[in-house]
């Protein structure tokens, strides 16, 4: 047998180590001046690994000396024997199981068991013994694959055994090291879709095997007559949903829309034991990390999430790298046949052959491609969607930790693979609707501590729907954890809202520039549900952020992130063209304006110029458009937003803050009442220069201004001081409350006007 020959390793190894040997003496050697004693306990340290080593590789040769008896064993075997009582073939057996499970097999070892498992020489429950150990070290050779499904047309196998080896081979597709003649045998799995047990992971493998020239109308009439007979099953729905996909003229029938999981999990008998060698292969050198599994990065379970597509390339001849080379650059090139992806290095070969790209049938392997990204963004091929969002629907679903008993262990490889998924999004500019599916079922049992940053980011990338669709199953578990979560998660929440929106916002964005005719209002039934959808989420914003200052006591930090999504909701008519306006509650606006913090009062001020920006700007446009408008800002909008800027400029500017203020939230107080506080000079309290947040800078105002007086007389700025006292605030970077007074109110500073003067010149 060819894996004789790698009974030559240890002799190998025993070469590099002699070389470490030797830089160790020679080492030794150099330091002269070292201490006798120190020298003895190294050369005993020394002598000690040196054993420990050798006791290893005795091991190893043991080991690989019994695998090989067993496989010697079990090809010499040619009639059917029993499991009980048989004590030899119970100890080969025991032998492949404990090694596979320790480190893998290897190619040979493969191709000699899944010839044994499938030709019926043993018991049913030893192929099914030795189908489930079939754990392979590095790749699976393609021509194994294809001579164990050669055992399929004999029909020597049972049917469990057929069941159970298909399940092995859609676990095991992404090791298999290439696929052309396993799609030669496309027919062949196609035939076996009559068998009612095997049909749903027959329809599996076909799901990855599937290409737009393996749609034939026969194949079509079969699906639908099998759909007919068995009903409307998943794993049909999803075969025929992709023969839609590539060639919808074939496909008549209405499929279901919405994605579900299709299949099967296939993958939980082999999973541990893929694991525990990945976690085994750590620990080897660089170069033999990156022949497991073909890629370098071995952090993940699955080796679908990490691919890089380091792989063995599809057409090419492995033993030979010079032939390979030739092929992938001149071969491909010059002929009109599909590309692989293996094959694609640089974004002129994707120019080149963008039209003729073949992706992978895992479609993870594309999430660390920039290229094939590219490609996804450009080309909208619904198949490659498809087969994404199943992909990844099935992935998020089996690996979520939170729903796992040992979640620690495999908690940082899901923030790893939760991370890929967001950089995605980002790069695509868009939402997975498999993330949202996902999102959906597990925030009821996320305790909002497990990959929090990661599923918040998640979250701001949920795709444009019905928010009362989506209120119960994202928006009210994820308020249950708000309210009951630190400061910190809920400013997160707060701030995975805001990109939430922003996103929504960009892309009605972009939306209306893909309008081809002018002529044709966009004011339909999609703006109308986009502008409920985005004003549900905003009112839901706003709720959630009163009751949360309300539990942290007005804190700065929370305002700053409330404040934060308002500054985008303030300008949403002007920046992202959306015929909507949604005031802050009173519960967010009064603990803004009465705030302690500089900075927050500066930034609500902001927020009230962009505020009137937006509504000027909406009122000129329903009076310059002589057609009656769709959309238009309610009166009560303008009603909510006069109320406020009364109130702003009673406790800022005119210091009536208890007088003048009407809204039915406000802070609106009887005269008796003030009286009863003996506050002095209460109707002040709460202007620019009595205010708390200003004080400060009132106080640095006056020292500077007369260093002479220690009595901090406030009532020295008024007149012209009370302008100088506005150009100290705008020196100190108060923006946001210049262009808040030089637009909402009419006395302002005649140095504030000359200057707004000469920047508008």
């Amino acid at each position: 047998m060819p894996q004789r020959e790698s009974a030559k390793n240890p002799k190998q190894a025993l070469r590099i180590r002699h070389s470490s040997q030797t830089d160790l003496s020679a080492w030794q050697i150099g330091d002269k001046t070292a201490d006798p004693k120190t020298v003895d306990l190294k050369s005993a340290e020394k002598h000690e690994k040196e054993k420990q080593q050798s006791a290893s590789d005795q091991a190893g040769n043991s080991t690989q000396d019994r695998l090989e008896q067993a496989l010697t064993y079990f090809e010499r075997v040619k009639d059917c024997i029993p499991l009980k009582k048989n004590e030899v073939l119970q100890k080969h057996l025991a032998t492949v199981e404990s090694i596979a499970l320790q480190r893998g097999l290897s190619t040979e070892a493969l191709d000699v068991l899944l010839n044994v498992a499938l030709s019926g020489r043993f018991a049913d429950t030893v192929n099914s013994r030795i189908l489930k150990c079939l754990i392979p070290a590095s790749v699976i050779p393609e021509s194994s694959v294809v001579s164990a499904v050669s055992w399929l047309c004999v029909g020597k196998c049972s049917g469990s055994t057929q069941l159970l080896f298909l399940r092995w081979l859609i676990a095991m597709f992404d090791f298999i090291d290439q696929k052309e003649k396993l799609h030669a045998l496309y027919g062949f799995f196609f035939c076996s879709l009559q068998d009612e047990k095997l049909c749903p992971y027959v329809c599996h493998l076909l799901y990855l095997l599937t290409r737009r020239e393996n749609v034939k109308p026969f194949r079509v009439r079969r699906l639908v007559d099998l759909q007919a007979k068995m009903g409307m099953q998943p794993h049909l729905q999803a075969l025929l949903s992709l023969y839609k996909l590539l060639c919808p003229e074939l496909v008549s029938i209405t499929l279901p829309a919405k994605i579900k999981t299709y299949f099967r999990n296939s993958e939980s008998l082999w999973k541990a034991a893929i694991t525990a060698i990945k976690r085994r292969n750590q620990g080897m050198s660089p170069t033999s990390q990156q022949l497991i599994l073909g890629t370098a990065h071995l952090q993940s379970r699955k080796r679908k999430w990490n691919t890089q597509l380091i792989l063995p390339a599809c057409n090419a001849d492995t033993n030979n790298p010079t032939k390979s080379k030739e092929v992938n650059h001149t071969d491909i090139l010059s002929h009109n046949e599909s590309f692989p992806v293996e094959q694609l290095h640089t974004f002129s070969q994707l120019l080149q052959n963008i039209h003729r790209l073949e992706f992978p049938s895992q479609m993870g392997s594309v999430l660390r491609n920039s290229l094939l990204l590219h490609y996804i963004n450009c080309v909208k091929d619904e198949s490659i969607y498809l087969r994404l969002y199943y992909w990844m629907g099935q992935t998020l679903q089996e690996e979520c930790t939170w729903s796992k008993i040992d979640n620690e262990q495999y908690e940082e490889e899901f923030k790893d693979f939760l991370d890929i998924v967001y950089k995605t999004e980002c790069f695509l500019q868009e939402g997975f609707s498999s993330c949202e599916e996902f999102l959906c079922k597990s925030l009821p049992l996320w305790d909002g501590v497990c990959c929090r940053s990661q599923i918040l980011r998640l979250v701001s990338w949920i795709p444009l729907s019905s928010f009362s669709e989506m209120k119960p199953l994202l928006c009210e578990p994820l308020a249950q954890l708000f309210f009951t979560s630190s400061l910190y998660f809920k400013c997160s929440v707060l701030e995975s809202l805001k990109e939430l929106l922003q996103n929504w916002l960009s892309w009605h964005v972009m939306q209306l520039d893909m309008e081809s005719d002018p002529k044709i209002s966009p004011l339909n039934t999609t703006l109308s549900g986009v502008v409920n959808s985005v004003a549900e989420l905003i009112h839901f914003v706003g709720w959630i952020s009163t009751v949360a200052l309300r539990l942290e006591n007005n804190a700065t930090f929370l305002l700053y992130f409330i404040l934060d999504f308002y500054e985008t909701v303030s300008d949403v008519y002007l920046k992202y063209n959306l015929p909507l306006l949604v005031m802050p509650p009173a519960g967010v606006f009064y603990p803004a304006l009465l705030s302690l913090d500089s900075v927050s009062l500066n930034q609500l001020c902001y927020i009230m110029y962009r505020y009137r920006t937006n509504l000027v700007a909406a009122k000129e446009n329903e009076q310059v458009k002589k057609t009656i408008l769709q959309f238009k800002f309610s009166s009560q909008t303008y009603q909510e937003y006069n109320q406020y800027i009364m109130a702003m400029v009673g406790c800022l500017w005119t210091s009536s803050a208890f007088q003048k203020d009407i809204h039915p939230q406000g802070i609106h107080l009887d005269p008796e009442v003030l009286k009863k506080t003996r506050v002095q000079e209460v109707r002040n309290s709460f202007n620019i220069v009595h205010h708390p947040a200003l004080m400060g800078y009132a106080i640095l105002f006056l020292q500077q201004a007369w260093p002479e007086d220690k009595t901090l007389n406030f009532n020295l700025i008024k007149g012209r001081r009370w302008n100088w006292y506005l150009e100290y605030l705008y020196m100190q970077g108060f923006q946001g409350l210049k262009l808040f007074i030089e637009s909402s109110i009419n006395r302002v500073s005649q140095i504030s006007q000359t200057k707004s003067g000469n920047m508008q010149v």
